[in-house]
């Protein structure tokens, strides 16, 4: 009964080292310690990215020619660093209006809106890499079209885990009255791609054109 007893006791003990209370996420005070003059933190999204149960951060920081995309992996304090640099990106120029940054499932979400009356709406998603210890680029959706409705759309889906992507024509439909957008010419084809690390993410505009080249 003794050894049954302790050997409870050690399995109790060690569900409640496993069980540990989640680090906090990182401060906005130290966030903007990387924030310089003429810049603004533009926005931020805290979430587990690598798996260990302490929330990671996401944050984008903005000037007005330049707005990176960084992220910090939250780590046990040690000595002034709780956290080290897990991947940044630059996004477009010309914002219309802030990138919504969002982590679920170890997923990076990051949907960003730029451009002038010919607008890209763009989707990129990211997962920790364990093997490069940076976030990698999984997939990219991208919408190209006008806000003013003066020539037809482009879109397309790419998965960059099995290489599927899929793209559209949206064609100017005005039969209704006022001018939108109908998906056409549907597209099912596949581009394998080597891992993309975040700094390498490519320009989806350049993608588009390189594919109706094709």
């Amino acid at each position: 009964l003794r050894v049954v007893a302790l050997a409870s006791l050690l399995a109790t003990g060690s569900g409640t080292q496993a069980k540990r209370t989640p680090l906090p996420p990182i401060s906005d005070a130290i966030l903007q310690e990387h924030v310089e003059l003429g810049e603004e933190l533009e926005s931020r999204a805290d979430g587990d990215l690598n798996g260990d149960g302490d929330p990671d951060t996401a944050y984008l920081i903005a000037s007005e020619d330049r707005r990176t995309l960084h992220v910090l992996l939250r780590i046990p304090a040690r000595g002034a660093q709780p956290h080290r640099p897990a991947g940044e990106f630059v996004l477009p120029e010309a914002p219309l209006g802030p990138a919504s940054l969002s982590i679920a499932n170890g997923v990076l979400k990051v949907e960003d809106l730029s451009g002038g009356t010919t607008a890209m709406s763009s989707t990129y998603r990211y997962r920790f890499d364990a093997k490069t210890g940076q976030m990698r680029l999984i997939g990219l959706d991208a919408t190209l079209y006008s806000r003013t409705f003066a020539h037809d759309g482009y879109e397309m889906s790419w998965n960059l885990l099995t290489g599927a992507i899929i793209t559209r024509l949206l064609a100017l439909d005005e039969g209704s009255g006022d001018a939108a957008y109908t998906p056409k010419f549907e597209q099912r084809s596949r581009r394998p791609s080597p891992p993309i690390a975040m700094k390498d993410t490519p320009d989806p505009e350049m993608i588009m054109v390189d594919l109706r080249k094709k």
